[in-house]
């Protein structure tokens, strides 16, 4: 989410983000994967398979609950989405999230809303996305004119589709997106990568060893 928000971000100051999160089973361990395939298996032949890693049946259903119930009612998944997208975009951001599990092996996707400091267009977020690094705009408003999860695994970038405005914001002041990106690699090996190249680059440092 904060690689698609931050060139918006910088163009003009956001002030509010509601996100809902479609999380992949990938995201909590191959045993996750095992129990999402092995469910779908059995309810095809009319079997039952109880869930374990999950609290409920993930095969054919949807889970509002990742990670522990704080004392508040939110998880601890969506505590993190609020104090993860102040450190990178901004303390004064503030971030709504209701993140949830869902039946996709690999790829995590969100619905964002966001209301922003001034007055934006679509076209404008069009632009400001075409130009940033590490996102690609897949906006055709048109039958599958837009990034699933499925298509996209094994890619680096973060895509971003329906873009469009809200018109319950005064002043034209937001804006609602999809975003949709390959969990295992941009939101864990590759990110570890990159955050090692910029290092590298930014601190003058000399690889050791064997990686020299």
């Amino acid at each position: 989410m904060v690689v698609a928000l931050k060139p918006l971000h910088e163009a003009n100051p956001i002030k509010r983000v509601v996100v809902s999160t479609y999380q992949s089973v990938s995201g909590a361990g191959k045993e996750a994967m095992d129990e999402l395939y092995d469910q779908t298996k059995a309810l095809y032949v009319h079997d039952h398979k109880e869930p374990k890693k999950f609290t409920k049946r993930i095969a054919f259903n949807v889970i509002p609950h990742i990670d522990v119930f704080l004392d508040d009612g939110t998880t601890k998944e969506e505590w993190k989405m609020v104090e993860e997208t102040k450190k990178i975009l901004d303390p004064s951001v503030k971030v709504s999230a209701t993140c949830v599990r869902v039946p996709v092996f690999v790829g995590h996707s969100e619905s964002i809303n966001i209301e922003f400091t001034n007055p934006i267009t679509p076209e404008e977020v069009f632009e400001l996305l075409e130009e940033a690094d590490g996102v690609t705009l897949v906006d055709r408003r048109e039958d599958g004119g837009y990034a699933t999860p499925a298509e996209y695994v094994g890619e680096d970038g973060v895509f971003v589709s329906r873009v469009r405005q809200d018109t319950t914001i005064d002043d034209n002041r937001g804006i609602n997106l999809w975003c949709v990106s390959d969990n295992l690699r941009k939101g864990a090996a590759l990110n570890a990568v990159q955050i090692a190249e910029t290092l590298i680059r930014e601190y003058d440092l000399e690889p050791r060893g064997e990686l020299a």
